[in-house]
């Protein structure tokens, strides 16, 4: 599909600038074009422009920022990931994947396991020395429990880098 729409949860300004630290020092060069962020949906079609536009904003107006907690390193097999637990972001996502029933992709279909890429696109060997490098690095992230996402972010995929198309704070009350 040409130029698809992308949904992620932008993450909290701590995190994400620790995250992108860790992507400046492992993640190739050639191939990081984008910020950290966590994956909700991979390709959503063009045709549905109109729909994200209207729809996204509405439910970060509707539901409160939902949590989420580090909880350690996760294997990519060619890559790294910091991996999250996050239930109310997965019950989020998943009112707006039954929502957008019949326009899902094979690969949005399945519930994700959120996480933040830190590496991806490289031998095995190199991931795996990062893998065994990370627990200490971790630690305090983990032992700092839950933070909150702050907006849900609207992509369209241009080749390589993305192009924002939205960015939608959570701003109401109602909890997952």
């Amino acid at each position: 599909m040409a130029d698809p729409f992308i949904l992620t949860a932008a993450l909290p300004p701590d995190l994400a600038g620790f995250a992108e630290g860790l992507r400046r020092a492992h993640y190739p060069p050639e191939r990081n074009h984008l910020h950290a962020h966590v994956t909700l949906f991979h390709s959503f079609a063009p045709s549905l422009l109109d729909e994200l536009s209207d729809f996204i904003p509405r439910i970060a107006a509707e539901f409160a920022a939902p949590q989420g907690a580090v909880k350690g390193v996760m294997d990519l097999g060619k890559g790294t990931a910091i991996a999250l637990e996050a239930p109310q972001l997965l019950a989020l996502r998943a009112g707006i994947a039954e929502h957008f029933h019949g326009s899902l992709t094979a690969q949005d279909l399945h519930e994700p396991r959120p996480h933040i890429t830190i590496q991806n696109k490289v031998p095995k060997d190199e991931a795996r020395a990062l893998q065994a490098s990370l627990h200490p690095v971790l630690a305090p992230w983990i032992a700092k429990g839950w933070f909150t996402f702050p907006a849900l972010e609207l992509w369209r995929y241009r080749g390589g880098p993305w192009e924002r198309v939205k960015t939608c704070a959570f701003r109401g009350h109602e909890r997952l």
